[in-house]
């Protein structure tokens, strides 16, 4: 099996194979009971986990608990109702919580397995290409409330994270194009090369193909250096956050309906746009983030009337500081900087270059 490794609070495998008991086997390691997390939609990859783990006599129970779909499941009454499971059924610091869904279902596990008994372990198995590349790795785990996305959360990384992409063979298209909006970010911020086979290729949303296949290991092989070197979100960790500061501010102005990784690509075309006017990033480079992202099929405007709640949502964002707006960004040179200070002109005049 291929893996990955990441080295953060604990040192954790990203493995490439299938989810079965022979993946999951040396995390899975000590646990008496596992709870599977799983949207009611893809219950059925849970129940055919839980039925092969209940072969292993070591286990005394494994329990399905299905939740909602995509982010409507972040939530405190969700969280709750996963809490009173795991007490009915006397969960102990040796369990484990194992989330299988999207980065939505991934967040939530973590979360719920970082506030029980203060800290149990979990695995990660994402079902969509976002999930992944991105939300299954690093250990923030989160749920969002009134005020924001992901405000309430924890770092908490799970003991492993396996990544089998038969399951993106039940991807909608259009999850699978946002999805590349997370592994194409990777690619402006450290690994130039996801985004010259992105140019060359027409074959990476074919699910069976090589290209995709690298795209993603390439994509996760960032996010775990990145991680492996700043846990916590410093300044190094902050370019994972490339798109994302418009891209939050979007979902919660959609009320969550819009994907993920289609609000990225419109925060990556923003912010391609905004360091062009503070003169950090060419015309040039602007170009080639639309270029690739409309390559991918994915947005790159939004509604123009919506700025005046898109600029107070961003305000709100966590990664707002108290000196205002900070923004990562990238140069001609790809080295990632942060922009802090800017106008409300500026980052409305880049807006008004993205917008409809």
């Amino acid at each position: 099996m291929k893996s990955i490794r990441v080295e953060a609070e604990r040192t954790y495998e990203v493995i490439f194979a299938k989810a079965n008991r022979v993946s999951l086997e040396a995390a899975l390691s000590g646990a008496t009971r596992i709870a599977l997390i799983v949207p009611e939609e893809l219950k059925h990859f849970a129940d055919a986990l839980a039925s092969e783990l209940t072969h292993d006599e070591k286990l005394e129970k494994v329990v399905v608990i299905t939740v909602g779909e995509g982010e409507s499941q972040k939530n405190l009454a969700t969280v709750s109702r996963c809490w009173n499971v795991l007490g009915e059924e006397n969960f102990r610091r040796n369990d484990l919580v194992i989330g299988i869904g999207g980065g939505a279902t991934t967040d939530l596990a973590g979360f719920v397995a970082a506030t029980w008994l203060r800290g149990i372990r979990w695995i990660a198995i994402p079902t969509s290409l976002a999930g992944m590349v991105d939300a299954a790795i690093g250990g923030k785990t989160g749920i969002n409330s009134e005020a924001g996305k992901n405000l309430v959360g924890s770092f908490h990384s799970p003991s492993a994270v396996v990544i089998d992409t038969y399951y993106l063979k039940s991807l909608p298209i259009g999850e699978l194009r946002a999805g590349l909006a997370e592994v194409i970010k990777t690619g402006f911020i450290a690994d130039q090369r996801i985004l010259e086979i992105i140019e060359e290729r027409d074959d990476f949303l074919d699910v069976g193909s090589a290209s995709l296949k690298e795209l993603i290991e390439r994509s996760v092989a960032v996010k775990a250096d990145v991680v492996s070197k700043d846990l916590k979100e410093n300044f190094l960790r902050e370019a994972l956050n490339y798109g994302h500061t418009l891209a939050h501010a979007i979902e919660k102005h959609e009320n969550y309906r819009w994907r993920h990784g289609d609000a990225v690509s419109v925060g990556l075309a923003y912010i391609a746009n905004l360091a062009y006017l503070h003169g950090a990033l060419s015309s040039q480079l602007v170009e080639r983030h639309l270029r690739i992202l409309e390559k991918a099929g994915l947005p790159i405007t939004y509604r123009r009337d919506a700025w005046p709640s898109l600029f107070g949502a961003m305000q709100s964002d966590k990664k707002a500081r108290a000196g205002g707006l900070r923004f990562v960004a990238i140069t001609d040179d790809y080295e990632v900087i942060r922009l802090e200070g800017l106008s409300p002109d500026m980052l409305q005049a880049a807006y008004e270059r993205i917008s409809t």
